[in-house]
């Protein structure tokens, strides 16, 4: 089992791909697409609110364990280049560049086109990805892009069954109520096995909860391991009590003031004391503002674009968070270069 992003440029053909990788579930400014067939599940999550929100795109990210980057044939742009910069600073390992409607260019320009890719992620955590080229009319290579997607697979799989007796841990990206079940939740179990009637606790509110019931692919399941996405439905709880990215898990860390080292991107204009920026954490997302920086141990007040700092930052509310979790500084405003830095809990 795996959870695949679809990301690239609003006319890159990523939603018919994705139409074409696993059938239609959920739908909202993120879309979701199943494929079951056998021991291969996988959850493929179309961004389809990129561009115009940008959050959409990091959501995307962080829901997945593979990452497919479509690239139309007629070239590298500006928002590809976006979904390479967020990746890297992320820190994704897995995942593949698809040059889609292949049909409309030749192989000599594919291949060039393939070359620039690689000369743009080099220094990057995806510069061994590979590229694949698909039509999106006659979907040749299709089949192709399927076979190194379950390779991709087999490996998270494997990270997966490392992880399923760890403390429980979900995410959560959709939730409302339904007749009859009253709460009912989607998401993913990121770590540890879940059971029905578990008692866990609903974060960043801290609001106890239970597990009444557990589908995954409209299959009901008595416990479900790390890796699965499912459908929860909750005791002691109201969907209006949630936001995507809220946790369900055994014990989280809530805060509202964060000491990161952080990574700017080198296309970033830069970093300062007073800043207010936009702070992802997983699927969270609220504005924040830096209130003290320091680098190599001294006090800064600015950190230019490709540097290293360690900054206090405090968001506007509580937000839920693990000590290995990746975190995102983003500058909304700034219609450049929105990516700021890439940052750890120090």
């Amino acid at each position: 089992m795996a959870n695949v992003t679809i990301i690239g440029s609003e006319k890159s053909g990523r939603t018919s791909l994705a139409g074409k990788l696993g059938k239609k579930g959920t739908e909202s400014d993120i879309t979701l697409y199943n494929f079951v067939k056998g021991d291969r599940i996988y959850s493929f999550v179309d961004a389809n609110g990129y561009p115009s929100s940008f959050k959409t795109l990091i959501q995307a990210i962080n829901l997945s364990d593979i990452a497919l980057v479509c690239v139309p044939s007629s070239g590298l742009n500006a928002q590809v280049g976006e979904c390479i910069i967020a990746l890297d600073l992320l820190g994704n390992k897995r995942g593949l560049f698809v040059i889609t409607m292949s049909d409309k260019s030749n192989p000599a320009a594919i291949s060039e086109l393939s070359e620039k890719i690689k000369a743009v992620t080099k220094g990057t955590n995806l510069e061994k990805w590979e590229t694949i080229a698909v039509s999106n009319t006659t979907f040749e290579g299709l089949e192709r892009l399927k076979e190194k997607i379950f390779a991709l697979g087999e490996e998270v799989r494997n990270a997966y069954t490392a992880k399923k007796d760890l403390p429980t841990r979900i995410i959560v990206d959709h939730f409302f109520n339904v007749t009859g079940m009253g709460c009912v939740v989607l998401g993913i179990v990121t770590q540890g096995t879940i059971k029905e009637h578990d008692r866990l606790t609903l974060y960043p509110t801290e609001r106890p909860t239970e597990i009444r019931s557990i589908q995954s692919n409209d299959v009901d399941m008595k416990s479900a391991p790390a890796g699965t996405r499912v459908g929860l439905a909750l005791k002691g709880v109201q969907s209006k009590e949630f936001d995507r990215g809220y946790m369900i898990s055994q014990k989280e860390e809530v805060s509202s003031k964060f000491n990161l080292k952080c990574h700017l991107t080198k296309f970033t204009s830069g970093l300062g004391v007073g800043d207010a920026v936009h702070f992802f954490a997983g699927l969270q997302d609220i504005p924040a503002t830096i209130t003290a920086m320091t680098i190599d141990g001294k006090d800064a007040t600015q950190a230019p674009a490709g540097s290293d700092c360690n900054v206090v930052l405090t968001t506007q509310k509580n937000i839920a968070y693990s000590k290995n979790d990746r975190f995102l500084i983003v500058q909304l405003n700034n219609p450049k270069q929105r990516l700021v830095a890439g940052c750890d809990i120090v």
